[in-house]
């Protein structure tokens, strides 16, 4: 016979051509998650098959009844079986005497248990006459009556003869034959199979659907059958082979959309035969497993059912002490009790009669579905009428009864049940969990059942040695918390202690050779939860579950075995794989203050146990398995990073750290309470927990409340003679309300441990019990006294009853506890029924005191509190949001990062490596998202340190070699080679590089690390600096690096490539003392450094660095700048960019030079620089540090390499140029430190600082007014243009200063800027040089040599600063009238240095210079602005101390020698000069009462150019017109007094003295000095004296005026004979004098003078 899995087979590879026929795909698997709507599946009802469905019908019922036949019992069964269906339809009904028949058009079978037992004559007589017929024998020879098995049969043959659709086939009658041969218990094995497999052929081929008429009475009754199965026994395998058919049918039909019509009480049988089969150990392996697997299968079809079932409350009048009672009575219709011992084959009769599938005994029946185990005696199917009833599917009763029964199988106290029975159970629960937990989790009444029985069965089993129970344990603990974890937070809590307990090592971390310990700090070495008070060791714990009180739980962890503890960290890996269990512990644990630090201990449990020690106490595993929950749990940080947080996250937020604040101090506060009592009250109330320590309400509600205190502690404390107020106050805190006394004692006792002095019970007992009287004030207890009594009692009793030290036959009974409180009751006796419920209370449930007992009645009292305080607990709160990650991982990442640290230490396979590097990525990503500073920099210091790039001190360089091939040049290194080596240092740079790019503002105090790492790569040329857009430093270029030891070109040598030649290269090295050539595998190294720095993209780092915020720029340059201490370059100064000692190009030796030029710190310093200067922000951050490290570099400049200090000095004024204003930044100081460089230095430097004062004075403003005020910069900038190559710059700063608008130059610097002119002017004497060669060559009549082009610029450069000076003459008037100085004094001041500098021009050995300095001089000197507005006498200088003191120097012959050729027409010059500007002063002169001495003083100079030039020259030429002009001028305006002076000699002459004085000439001067006094006089101001003074100065200038002439005559004939006589020729002799007209005159002189005497 085929098996029915091979029949499916069959089915679904028949012909799909046979028209509407179809071959359905039908899954048995768990029902989809449908809603209600859509409970009723889609099925096609179309029969699967490719032959007729009827034909098929009629070949099984053939089959069965042909087996039948052959059996003994049968074989003499009519032919009647055979024929079958011989009569139509039709003719049957015309025959069938059933008028229910008759009145139906389709075919019917009849109940066998409906109908008689006998048939109809009309019946017999047609028997007879078709025997006749068919020639058999009559009546007498009648064969013996059918076996109603058969009967049935050919009824159903009868009725299919006619039948067209299957469809229409009532069910329960196509099923009914089918279902007696499956019920009898007189068929064999074999028979009862094909019955079996002929029903599973009809659904499978959709021949009964769930569409078939009257299918829900047909399941019932086919429930009913195949639970209640019975056959005669063969052997075993055959026996079997039919339980295990039934178990496929049940499986089938409760996975088939028609299971759905199954009531609550056919699944019950079911599942109650499913059970019976799997707990029967007398049945063999295979058919248990069968029956575990069938079973897993229905439980998961029943309970996905829990989806579309509505919720069911509980009754208000339920409470959680009452709930498992009422679940027990709400099921007495419906039980499923599975016998667990008994016989399964045989019903005594015989050795192996039959086997039933129900082999309950007959105590275990289940009732009202139970058919009768006799035979049946008619064969007519019911009718639909009669065999109609309204079943309701099946529903929450059958879950309920179905889940509660599993769940009793797990309880670890029934011996009854065995560890394979419990793990069955365990796995079909767990599969239950799996389809329906949060449904189940819904529904009060299977809610109840979890948070109680289950949890209970389960937290006991965990502690199991048998691995199987305990893998199958932890696998439902995982699933009931992953689904109906939110009933659970105390089961849940209870739970995972006792795995922190059990799987957390108390074992130091082993130092592993190369792995800096300071890597894993961090890690803990023990779990919160099992921390001891440190003096208290055994009173309690400071955690919400003591060891005492998880020891009554069978929870405290201890010794378990390898395996075991494997599987508790699997366990625990499938929860923490959760993305939202994490985050759960610690917001409903962690930030709770009467629960346990949950998220802390689970992460420091999967922390120590990723350590590989742990392999040596576990597994090999272990450390794998807890290294992927632990990133597991980064990971989903990580991906919730992005995710927006809930508005009112902030508030919620700042709650849960105030209430972490607040239990960290509580925690401290009760160890140091569990040490001292007092020290601990005062703690709290130093810390704010306990505002009034005076106050006992306030205490006591503290010491109620709180769970971290010390049960003994509490006790002691509370009992103590001035506590009595105390405990006053604790005990009036508890509700005694409806409660019996030693029901409130239990309470009492339970919170504190009950001190053992009689006296201090004593005390507690009055307190408790006036307490007690006076809130319940019980009828039964007459007064106080009477409860103190028997308060007392029921602890003796307590004690007496549970004392180990007292025999069973030896204690209390209730009549003894009668007998002790006789007459106490004022008087009288308690109540026996009182004291009765009392001893059976204490005696059923021991008074658990705590730190005492550990056995059952102790677990099951700590249960009992667990489930009172689950409704205070509240609901579990569930967390799918990323709001409270920052805060878990604020709390959590110490040893997270450790463990990755150290895992990547010590790691060797590449699946860790990538798994590590991602964790420290998400770390790292998780840190900076949530500004989580101190975490993201321990990252940081990490991974540098495992780089090994972070080296304090920078790696030697003195050994790199630089290796050309074509263009492209590879520096060897010694770090460069080390890293290309190491994997680890490899993975590690890249890893920190990654982390770094784009949370560069996350770092807090690492970037000292950061900044090694920079530092140590770009000197060993790995990186440079890039050019960082938008800042407004100026670069300098590329920074140099150290000059390597050996330059090799492998172009010119790849020809030399054997090992001879390397031998050859290694010997010629080692012989010079010089370091032998990189090998092929330093090369490879040093590429793959190089690859591996270029893929960390350091470039867009440094870029992201510049855009940081200020404040992190300050604190990124004060790690710069802290290297640059540390690494001083204290250098030898060299001429040169220094080589080390060793360098060799292609094996020649160079030239020694000393080394010391440190290329990292000018990194340093100039990223640094760079950074500070990105804006005003960055500069007042990190300004003062940066600008007080530079100007410490350039005051020690002599011990500054020139190279380094060139750049440090650009730095320094590129800040001086965008800080002038911060008060951090003084220009004097910068520029002082600058000034104060030797030559040697300010050689070196020169470009450098030219470029930056330039840069400094470019635009008018306060810096330049600031930088050009001090004398340093002037002083630089003098030296400065001594150096041919800086000029040039130094000139264009002049100009530039000189030129600018507005002026830069003032009165402070104005000095200073026309002595550099003059300096500049002074350099133009190199050009006479040239002149003279083109003078002698003129001479030669030959072609001088053109003059080299810096010379050229020179000259250009000093007859430009002529320029600017007299340009600067401009200015004079404007600083005069700004000067504080008086009018005098100022002039001289600034007049001074413009002609100081001009004349020392004038004398210039270069013609062009004394030329243009003459002109200018000229020029300025006949300016108005030098005299003309003056009142002083000091303009007078410019005779006496410019042109006099100039026209000697030009006299002098050293002067005369420089220029030969040249000097005279520049003396001729000067002596135009002399008289010009004598001429243009001749009037103030006059003013001044100077004239005389002045133009003595001109002629006198005048004859001594006249006599040092040659007769006929220019010079001659020059001073004769100069003379002439200046003579006829002072003639024309009369100050030379010839006439006056004539006259005077002729009559001295003539022996007579004119008596008539000639009239004086007045001059501009004299008119104004007359008109003065005048006004003086008329207004009567003046003074006598002034007025005498005036008188005198008048005439003295009269007298000078009158010498000037003879004076004038005596030296011009000295020089210049017969000029006086040309110009002015002496008068004819005057004729005698008529006495008449002398006469004539006197009369007409004295009538004129009347009229003016009468008018003045």
């Amino acid at each position: 016979m085929a098996t029915p899995d091979s029949l499916d087979n069959a089915a679904q590879s028949a012909n799909a051509h046979r028209p509407h026929v179809s071959i359905p795909q039908f899954d048995s698997s768990p029902m989809p998650d449908l809603t209600p709507a859509q409970a009723t599946m889609p099925f096609d009802i179309t029969p699967a098959i490719a032959i007729d469905p009827i034909a098929l019908i009629t070949t099984e019922c053939i089959t069965i009844t042909s087996a039948m036949r052959k059996h003994a019992r049968w074989a003499q069964s009519s032919v009647s079986t055979i024929l079958g269906g011989g009569a139509s339809r039709l003719q049957e009904s015309e025959l069938r005497r059933s008028s229910s028949q008759s009145r139906r058009g389709t075919p019917v079978i009849a109940d066998p248990g409906r109908a008689s037992l006998t048939v109809n004559n009309a019946s017999d007589d047609e028997n007879v006459s078709l025997a006749s017929r068919w020639g058999l024998r009559g009546k007498k020879g009648k064969s013996m009556q059918d076996n109603p098995l058969l009967t049935a049969f050919s009824r159903l043959r009868r009725d299919l003869a006619g039948c067209r659709d299957v469809r229409s086939v009532d069910a329960p009658e196509l099923l009914h034959p089918f279902l007696q041969v499956i019920r009898s218990s007189s068929t064999s094995a074999a028979i009862t199979s094909l019955a079996v497999i002929s029903i599973t052929k009809f659904f499978a081929y959709n021949i009964i659907t769930i569409k078939s008429p009257r299918i829900g009475p047909a399941m019932h009754l086919l429930s009913a059958a195949i639970t209640h199965c019975r056959f005669e026994a063969s052997d075993t395998a055959a026996d079997e082979v039919v339980l295990l058919r039934i178990l496929r049918l049940m499986e089938n039909i409760i996975s088939r959309p028609e299971g759905q019509l199954l009531g609550d009480e056919s699944i019950c049988e079911m599942m109650s035969t499913g059970l019976s089969m799997c707990c029967q150990a007398r049945l063999s392996e295979v058919l248990r497993r069968s029956a575990e697997i069938a079973m897993v299968t229905m439980c998961q079809v029943v309970f996905s059912r829990l989806k579309y079932l509505k919720v069911e409350e509980l009754s208000k009048s339920r409470s959680r002490s009452n709930t498992r009672t009422t679940l027990m009575s709400a099921a007495e219709d419906l039980k499923i009790e599975p016998p667990m011992t008994g016989s399964v084959m045989g019903n005594g009769e015989s050795d192996r009669p039959s086997i039933d599938t129900d082999p309950r005994p007959s105590s275990e029946q289940i009732p009202e579905v139970k058919a009768s185990r006799v035979e049946p005696k008619n064969t007519t199917a019911p009718s639909k009428e009669e065999g109609d009833e309204n079943v309701e599917p099946y529903a929450l009763p059958s879950i309920k009864e179905l889940f509660r029964v599993l769940i009793d199988l797990l309880d670890p106290h029934d011996k009854t049940h065995t560890d394979p029975m419990r793990i069955m159970a365990l796995r079909i629960i767990d599969v239950a969990l799996e389809v329906s937990g949060p449904w189940i989790a819904k529904q009060p009444v299977l809610a109840g059942l979890v948070q109680d029985d289950l949890c209970r069965h389960l937290f006991q089993l965990v502690r199991s040695d048998n691995m199987v129970l305990l893998n199958s344990s932890l696998r439902v603990a995982g699933t009931l918390l992953a689904t109906c974890r939110q009933l659970l937070k105390l089961q849940q809590e209870l739970f995972l202690s006792y795995l922190v307990a059990c799987l957390h090592p108390r074992v130091d971390i082993p130092q592993e050779p190369g792995i800096d310990p300071s890597l894993y700090e961090g890690v803990p070495q023990a779990p919160k939860l099992v921390k001891p008070a440190p003096s208290q060791p055994s009173s309690g714990r400071s955690t919400p579950v003591p060891i005492k009180d998880r020891q009554r739980l069978g929870l405290e962890g201890g010794a378990r075995r390898p395996e075991a503890r494997e599987a508790m960290v699997e366990a625990i890996g499938t929860l923490v794989r959760m993305p939202s269990f994490m985050v759960e512990l610690f917001v409903n644990y962690d930030c709770e203050v009467d629960r346990q630090d949950l998220c802390e201990d689970m992460v420091g449990l999967l922390s120590r146990n990723a350590f590989p020690d742990s392999a040596t106490w576990s597994t090999t595993n272990v450390p794998p398995l807890c290294l992927d929950s632990l990133l597991s749990f980064v990971q989903f940080m990580a991906e919730r990073v992005r995710q927006g947080r809930p508005s009112d996250a902030q508030e919620r937020i700042e709650k849960i750290r105030l209430q972490r604040v607040r239990k960290k101090i509580i925690k401290s506060g009760a160890s140091k309470f569990n040490d001292d009592a007092k020290a601990g009250i005062a703690y709290l109330v130093r810390n704010g927990i306990i505002d009034n320590p005076d106050d006992p309400m306030q205490v006591a509600q503290f010491l109620k409340g709180t769970s971290h205190v010390s049960k003994k502690m509490l006790g002691d404390f509370l009992t103590k003679k001035n506590s009595e107020r105390l405990l006053t106050a604790f005990i009036g805190l508890f509700n005694f309300k409806d409660k019996r006394i030693d029901e409130a004692l239990r309470e009492l006792l339970g919170s504190f441990r009950l001190p053992g002095e009689s006296p201090l019970i004593e005390r507690i007992v009055n307190i408790f019990t006036e307490r007690y009287c006076s809130m319940v004030n019980p009828e039964e207890i007459a007064d106080k006294d009477a409860a103190f009594i028997l308060t007392y009692a029921i602890i003796m009793l307590n004690t007496e009853l549970y004392n180990p030290n007292i025999k069973s036959q030896k204690r209390m009974a209730v009549e003894d506890f009668s007998k002790n409180l006789r007459g106490v009751n004022s008087g009288k006796d308690f109540a026996p029924e009182f004291l009765q419920d009392i001893y059976d209370a204490i005696k059923q449930n021991e008074i658990i005191l705590p730190d005492e007992h550990d056995n059952k009645h102790a677990f099951d009292y700590a249960w009992k509190e667990l489930l009172l305080k689950t409704s205070d607990a509240g609901p579990l709160e569930l967390c799918n949001t990323n709001a409270f990650d920052a805060e878990m991982f604020k709390a959590t990442w110490k040893p997270i990062v450790a463990t990755l640290c150290y895992v990547f230490m010590s790691a060797s396979d590449d699946a860790v490596f990538s798994r590590v590097v991602v964790g420290f990525d998400q770390c790292a990503q998780i840190a900076a998202e949530y500004g989580i500073t101190e975490a993201f920099d321990r990252i940081i210091y990490s991974i540098s340190q495992i780089s090994g790039l972070a080296a304090e001190i920078p790696p030697s360089t003195t050994l790199n070699t630089e290796v050309q091939v074509g263009k492209k040049s590879i520096m060897v290194s010694e770090m460069a080679v080390r890293l290309g080596r190491d994997f680890r240092a490899q993975l590690s740079t890249v890893l920190l590089f990654r982390i770094l790019s784009g949370h560069e503002n996350a770092i807090g105090e690492t970037w000292l690390y950061v900044v090694r790492i920079l530092r140590n790569l770009f000197v060993n040329s790995l990186i440079t600096l890039p050019n960082i857009e938008g800042t407004r430093f100026t670069n300098l270029g590329p920074i140099p690096l150290q000059t390597p030891s050996q330059v090799i070109d492998r172009d010119g040598r790849l020809g030399d490539s054997g090992i001879f030649s390397t031998f050859t290269s290694y010997l010629s090295s080692y012989a010079a003392d010089d370091p032998p050539e990189p090998s092929e595998e330093e090369l490879e190294n040093t590429l793959s450094s190089v690859d591996c720095v270029t893929a960390c993209q350091p470039d867009l780092v440094l870029k992201h660095m510049a855009s940081l915020p200020a404040a992190q720029i300050k604190s990124l340059v004060s790690a710069l700048l802290s290297q640059m201490e540390e690494s001083s370059p204290v250098v030898t100064v060299k001429p040169e960019r220094p080589l080390p000692v060793t360098a060799r190009v292609n094996g020649h030796r160079m030239p020694k030079a000393g080394s010391g030029y440190d290329a990292g710190t000018v990194f340093l310093l100039e990223l640094a620089t760079m950074l500070t200067l990105r804006d005003n922000e960055t500069i007042a951050a990190a300004g003062e540090t940066l600008t007080t490290s530079l100007e410490n570099a350039v005051r020690d400049a002599a011990n500054i390499h020139p190279l380094a200090l060139s750049r440090i000095v650009h730095y320094l004024l590129e800040l001086l140029r965008y800080s002038y204003t911060y008060d951090f930044m003084r220009a004097p100081v910068v520029l002082h430190a600058i000034s104060s460089f030797d030559d040697t230095v300010l050689e070196r430097t020169a470009p450098v600082i030219t470029k930056g004062l330039a840069t400094c004075v470019a635009v008018p403003g306060a810096l330049t007014n600031e930088v050009t005020k001090s004398p340093d910069f002037w002083s630089t900038l003098q030296r400065l243009h001594q150096h041919k190559t800086e000029a040039e710059k130094v000139f264009a700063i002049l100009r530039t200063l000189a030129t600018s608008s507005p002026t830069t130059v003032t009165a402070d610097n104005f000095e200073s800027a026309i002595a550099l002119a003059n300096d500049f002017a002074a350099a133009g004497a190199i050009g006479s040089i040239q002149e003279k060669r083109k003078d002698f060559a003129a001479k030669r009549g030959h072609q001088a040599k053109p003059a080299r082009d810096e010379d050229i610029a020179v000259v250009q450069r000093a007859i430009q600063a002529v320029s600017l000076i007299y340009q600067l003459s401009d200015r004079v008037p404007g600083l005069i009238a700004q000067s504080h100085l008086e009018r005098n004094e100022a002039w001289a001041a600034y007049w001074s240095p413009i002609f100081r500098g001009l004349c020392a021009q004038c004398v210039n050995p270069c013609r062009e210079v004394r030329h243009r300095a003459l002109s200018a001089l000229q020029r300025t000197l006949v300016s108005e602005n030098v005299a003309d507005r003056e009142q002083h006498t000091e303009w007078t200088a410019i005779f006496d101390e410019v042109l006099f003191p100039m026209t000697l120097r030009l006299l002098k012959p050293e002067v005369y020698q420089v220029d030969p050729f040249g000097m005279n027409d520049t003396r001729a010059h000067a002596a135009s000069l002399l008289c010009k500007i004598f001429l243009r002063y001749l009037d103030r002169l006059v003013e001044v009462g100077r004239m005389k001495d002045v133009w003595i003083k001109v002629l006198e100079l005048l004859d001594r150019l006249m006599n040092a030039g040659a007769e006929g020259d220019a010079l001659a030429e020059a001073v004769l017109e100069g003379v002439k002009n200046v003579l006829l001028v002072m003639d024309g305006t009369g100050y030379l007094a010839r006439d006056e002076a004539t006259a005077t000699a002729t009559a001295t002459a003539s022996g007579h003295e004119s008596h008539i004085p000639p009239p004086p000439v007045l001059t501009e001067g004299d008119i104004g000095a007359a008109a003065a006094a005048a006004a003086e006089t008329v207004d009567g101001n003046g003074s006598e004296e002034k007025k005498q003074k005036q008188e005198a100065k008048k005439s003295s200038e009269e007298d000078s005026v009158q010498q000037i002439w003879p004076e004038t005559v005596r030296r011009l004939d000295r020089f210049l004979p017969g000029l006086v006589q040309e110009l002015f020729p002496p008068p004819p002799p005057p004729p005698p004098p008529d006495p008449t007209e002398a006469r004539k005159a006197e009369t007409s002189d004295e009538s004129q003078a009347k009229p003016e005497d009468a008018t003045s």
